[in-house]
């Protein structure tokens, strides 16, 4: 059996479904087949495993007209709704990645989330909204008192867990800040038992790059994609004289 056929691995083909219906439920809105994150938390949803059309009927009652949501993983066909934004993604597990504490990381709280969101913003390293801390432990490093650099935990699919957030201020790039922090993250993540997986776009090869050479390793291509729940009613409000 390959590394990368780990018990559970099978979860992760609709990794957002499983989190929602695990560890983070907590965090979920749910009708029927259709699940969110509290929108302040995350902006991905998903569909059951093996939804059917009508699945995207309770996604939209979800959303509501309008509303903007992410998905990735194995999707059911799309209906015609407006994509506002897709790239092609890899996902990556650290079955034999096993990190190493770091003693200049700090732990990162509710306090630090205005300096989070700044480097966020500097450093586009994917979504990260004001209550995404929420979601697990994000560590941080410091230089003369501000924050340079970060790393935390997303998904937790039972028995795994994303490291997201990666990011470093370009001034301080070259240091291998990302490194160690992505490797104090696993190590937190192996104390609890889980097994670390990561999250990138395609065409960031720098990153795939580096976490390759940790030893994570490709396990499967997948979308990610934007959508927008159709609103019947912006097309007749357009024509409305009134």
């Amino acid at each position: 059996m390959s590394a990368l056929d780990t018990v559970g691995a099978d979860l992760l083909d609709n990794p957002v479904w499983a989190t929602l219906t695990g560890s983070h439920a907590r965090f979920a809105q749910t009708v029927g087949q259709a699940t969110r994150f509290d929108p302040e938390v995350a902006l991905f949803a998903a569909l059951a495993p093996g939804a059917d059309d009508t699945a995207w009927a309770d996604l939209a009652a979800l959303a509501g007209p309008g509303g903007l949501v992410s998905l990735t993983g194995t999707l059911p066909p799309l209906p015609d709704w407006p994509v506002t934004w897709n790239t092609d993604g890899v996902q990556l597990l650290g079955t034999d990645v096993h990190g190493a504490d770091d003693p200049e990381a700090v732990l990162l709280t509710a306090d630090d989330v205005p300096e989070m969101l700044d480097l966020v913003q500097r450093t586009r390293p994917g979504p990260f909204l004001r209550r995404t801390i929420e979601l697990g432990t994000y560590l941080g490093i410091r230089r003369g008192g501000a924050l340079v650099a970060m790393a935390g935990e997303r998904l937790q699919p039972p028995g795994w867990t994303e490291i997201s957030a990666v990011c470093t201020d370009p001034a301080h790039r070259g240091q291998g800040l990302a490194t160690r922090l992505t490797l104090a993250v696993v190590a937190g993540v192996r104390r609890r038992g889980a097994v670390p997986l990561i999250h990138t776009r395609i065409g960031n090869t720098d990153a795939i790059r580096l976490y390759e050479s940790l030893g994570f390793r490709l396990r499967r291509r997948t979308p990610f994609i934007t959508v927008s729940v159709p609103d019947p009613g912006a097309a007749t409000s357009e024509g409305d004289p009134r």
